[in-house]
């Protein structure tokens, strides 16, 4: 017998006897019956965060530390069965969001945070349009996953937008939540927003202490939705 037939022989045995001895438990090493129900885990239920920077956590050192993350480990101090996906894209406008939903939603998705619509604002686009958008996407989960609860973050925008454009604004989040019974935060940025030692040195990302408020401020609503 050749080496090569040789070592083939003895690499093919390890395998299978690794293979054999993790398949085949003793007795002892066996949970009871009762050890054994107590042990399964219940799955984790999707949470899932569709955002812009804001969500996605743009100028920190480490993404864990926007709200979402902070959101998981409030979740997992609590021993709640979900597990946070942070879908924030810097940048992402209601109308990107509206093209983007579809693929994020082949996953499972039993809670929905929808945080878009301050890159619209700050570009003065429609409201009308962010209104349908928004509403686009709250319809297609709403289609794709019935039971999914929904919760909206509501934004403004600066003063210097104009009078009614910063107050028709504001009314698109409200009007949302309303017409389609889902949970709404007032204002993701409530108690952070013009604060300088809260905000990175554009005025506009919240700093990781300013996170935490944005934190608190979901958390509110979100929590009863678990």
């Amino acid at each position: 017998m050749t080496r090569l037939k040789i070592l083939m022989i003895t690499l093919f045995a390890g395998i299978f006897f690794a293979c054999n001895q993790s398949s085949n438990t003793t007795d002892s090493e066996k949970p009871k019956s009762g050890e054994s129900r107590n042990a399964v885990k219940t799955p984790k239920k999707n949470i899932l965060f569709f955002g812009n920077s804001l969500t996605a956590g743009y100028g920190l050192d480490d993404p864990a530390n926007a709200f979402p993350g902070l959101i998981q480990h409030t979740v997992d101090s609590l021993n709640l069965p979900y597990n946070c996906v942070n879908a924030g894209l810097s940048g992402e406008t209601t109308a990107g969001g509206n093209s983007r939903i579809d693929w994020l939603l082949k996953q499972p998705v039993d809670v929905f945070v929808l945080e878009l619509g301050a890159n619209d604002g700050l570009r003065g686009l429609d409201v009308q349009d962010t209104y349908k958008n928004l509403q686009s996407i709250i319809s297609k989960v709403k289609s794709k996953y019935p039971s999914c609860k929904i919760v909206l973050t509501g934004m403004m925008v600066p003063p210097n937008m104009g009078e009614n454009y910063a107050s028709d604004f504001a009314a698109v989040y409200p009007r949302l939540a309303k017409e389609n019974n889902i949970a709404l935060v007032p204002f993701l940025l409530q108690d952070v927003a013009g604060v300088r030692k809260l905000n990175q040195g554009d005025g506009i990302h919240p700093t990781e202490e300013g996170q935490k408020i944005v934190t608190e401020n979901v958390w509110k609503v979100l929590k009863d939705q678990l």
